[in-house]
C-alpha cells in the first residue's frame, strides 16, 4: 500500500471502531480541560480524572485557583507526578489567563503555547477539543502507531505531526487523533502488544513492526 492507501484504510477501520470519541478527560469547559490536559503529562487519563474532582472542588476557575498556594495545588495533584512543576505552572498561568486574557482560555496556539506549562501538544488538545479548531495533537502514542504504521519516519512527536496533517483531511484531525489513542489503548498497548489483536499492524505494519509483534 501507499501512504495515502494506508491512510484512507486506518481511518475507515478507525471510523468502524469507534464512532463516537468521548474526550477522555474529564473536564466543563475550555480551563478545566486546560489543567486536565496539563497534568496528564507523564500521567494516565485514569489518574488524572482520580484527582481532578478534589481540585476542581475547590477550584475550577482562574480566580478561585489564584485563591489558593502552590503548595496546595501541590498536595492535591501530587499522585499525578511532577507536582511541584504542576503546580507552579497551574497557578501562573491561572494569573496570565486573569491578566492577560480578561479571565478566559485564549484561543490561539500563540496564546495558549505562551502560558507556563503549556507545550504545543496541550494547546492542540485544548484548540481541537474546546474550541473546535483543526489540530492532530501528537503523543508518544500516536507517534509509536503511527510509525508501526508506516506512515512517517520522523524522529520526534513534531515531525511526525507533521506528516500525519499532510496524509490525512483537515476535517478528520481531531476526531482521528482520539480514534488512534482509543485503538493503541485497546488493541496495540505499548507494552505487550499482541499481534493477534492488533489487526491494523498486521495488514499494513512495517516489517520492523510485525517483527516486533511477534
Amino acid at each position: 500500500m501507499t501512504k495515502k492507501e494506508k491512510a484512507i484504510y486506518i481511518t475507515t477501520e478507525l471510523e468502524k471502531l469507534y464512532p463516537e470519541t468521548p474526550i477522555p478527560l474529564d473536564h466543563s469547559d475550555a480551563y478545566t480541560l486546560l489543567i486536565a490536559v496539563l497534568l496528564s503529562a507523564q500521567c494516565t487519563d485514569a489518574r488524572v480524572n482520580k484527582i481532578t474532582p478534589a481540585l476542581f472542588a475547590k477550584a475550577s476557575n482562574p480566580q478561585q485557583m489564584i485563591q489558593l498556594t502552590v503548595e496546595e495545588i501541590r498536595e492535591i495533584i501530587k499522585p499525578c507526578g511532577l507536582s511541584p512543576k504542576k503546580s507552579k505552572a497551574i497557578f501562573d498561568l491561572s494569573h496570565l489567563i486573569l491578566n492577560n486574557h480578561q479571565g478566559e482560555v485564549p484561543q490561539t496556539f500563540e496564546e495558549l503555547e505562551a502560558l507556563p506549562g503549556v507545550g504545543h501538544k496541550t494547546a492542540s488538545v485544548v484548540m481541537s477539543q474546546a474550541f473546535g479548531v483543526p489540530a492532530f495533537p501528537v503523543d508518544t502514542h500516536i507517534h509509536r502507531l503511527i510509525t508501526r504504521w508506516g506512515l512517517t519516519s520522523g524522529k520526534n512527536v513534531e515531525e511526525t505531526e507533521r506528516d500525519a496533517k499532510k496524509l490525512f483531511p483537515k476535517e478528520l484531525w481531531n476526531k482521528l487523533h482520539l480514534q488512534i489513542i482509543f485503538y493503541g489503548r485497546e488493541y496495540s498497548p505499548a507494552r505487550s502488544p499482541k499481534f493477534e489483536m492488533d489487526y491494523i499492524t498486521r495488514t499494513i505494519g512495517t516489517k520492523k513492526a510485525l517483527l516486533e509483534l511477534r
